[in-house]
């Protein structure tokens, strides 16, 4: 059995995840990752031209809704994803499907709970919302609860929690349609960084995405998902999927691997891949919340070291993390006047800090006056100390 060292791995990172090698394309950069972390709506655009090498906020936005070569799919721990259409076909099938029933679940336990009705009532909101959409082409949640009483049917959520919000039906329906593939988030209803969307039923928005049996697409996205970030354990696979772990290693078991040590512990590549890997040339990136290098693996110590409880919030959510040479080396925020500041967590050297500071210029100029706000997630300790 090989063994692949922690410096073997970072060198793969880097070039794997178009950081050492930067890629042409938003489709490339997000095939690289598999599919970009999109709770954040900024990351998906910040995440991508980390990964090019000219890239600009407009060519993002060309892909997502002019060429509609990128799809956001609610999918893997029913976390929202940007990914190549063929990429976001394959994780319908493998994920989101199994996302969509304990939607579907839970939507009809808070109907039933506030008395509103059940399976019978939610097909008929279900019908409402699809109906307004083929009527409309695009429409926001708030749209469509105004097209029917149904759909303005207010919900209360975490009753009596901190967590206690009052919602919609509308909202919840087009998170269950959205997993299921009927419905896809478009266009964000203001500027790039909006967490607000509009809707639309998938068949008119891109018509044609192909249907994948489940366990055929699990095989695929495990093999989809160990090209870009293998070596890796088996842990690691299905907490990055939200798969069990029979289906875990049920998908595994269709695809054709080799086992390596990995500083002691098991892991795999893709058959054919366990040859050695030589580091490039040295590499910088200041990569957003949520970026899907940060949150690729379950046990990230390997490129983290120890300053996970100072750049991940309290609920496990990566901040703008700064890297050097594969691991992470401090954090990075947006100050309110649009300053992008920095703090290393470990000494770089020199000409670290030169290629950190060229990275944090040419993030400057590509956000321009943008505001950069976590909607969606806490501080980490290092932004809230940058921003004080």
């Amino acid at each position: 059995m090989r063994r692949i060292s922690v410096d073997e791995r970072r060198a793969r990172l880097g070039l794997r995840h178009g950081l050492a090698a930067p890629l042409e394309t938003p489709e490339q950069a997000a095939g690289a990752v598999v599919a970009l972390h999109g709770t954040d709506a900024a990351s998906v655009f910040l995440s991508a031209l980390a990964r090019m090498r000219d890239g600009d906020v407009a060519g993002v936005e060309h892909a997502l809704y002019e060429e509609r070569s990128l799809l956001r799919v609610l999918s893997m721990r029913r976390t929202m994803f940007v990914a190549p259409v063929e990429t976001a076909a394959i994780m319908l099938a493998a994920c989101s499907r199994g996302v969509a029933a304990r939607e579907r679940r839970k939507l009809i336990g808070f109907l039933e709970a506030a008395g509103v009705g059940g399976a019978q009532w939610l097909a008929g909101a279900e019908q409402a919302a699809l109906e307004s959409l083929a009527a409309r082409g695009e429409a926001t949640a708030t749209e469509l609860a105004g097209d029917d009483p149904r759909l303005a049917t207010p919900l209360v959520l975490g009753a009596g929690t901190k967590y206690e919000g009052k919602v919609t039906v509308a909202s919840r329906v087009l998170i269950v349609l959205g997993a299921e593939g009927r419905v896809i988030r478009t266009r964000p209803a203001g500027s790039w960084t909006s967490t607000q969307f509009r809707w639309a039923a998938l068949s008119s928005w891109h018509p044609g995405v192909q249907q994948h049996a489940d366990d055929d697409a699990r095989v695929e996205l495990a093999r989809l998902w160990l090209a870009s970030f293998g070596p890796a354990t088996v842990e690691d696979l299905r907490w990055w999927t939200g798969l069990t772990l029979g289906q875990t290693r049920a998908a595994l078991a269709g695809v054709d691997t080799v086992e390596v040590s990995l500083n002691g512990d098991a892991g795999l590549v893709l058959a054919g891949d366990e040859e050695p890997v030589a580091a490039g040339e040295p590499w910088a990136a200041l990569l957003p919340a949520l970026d899907p290098t940060t949150m690729g693996w379950k046990e990230r110590s390997w490129y983290l070291g120890d300053h996970r409880e100072l750049l991940f919030d309290r609920n496990g959510n990566a901040s703008p993390t700064v890297w050097w040479q594969g691991r992470v080396v401090g954090g990075w925020a947006q100050a309110p006047g649009g300053e992008i500041r920095m703090r290393l967590l470990e000494d770089v050297g020199a000409d670290g800090e030169a290629a950190i500071e060229r990275e944090a210029a040419r993030l400057a100029a590509r956000v321009g006056a943008a505001t950069l706000s976590p909607r969606a997630r806490a501080r980490s300790p290092v932004e809230q100390e940058l921003l004080r």
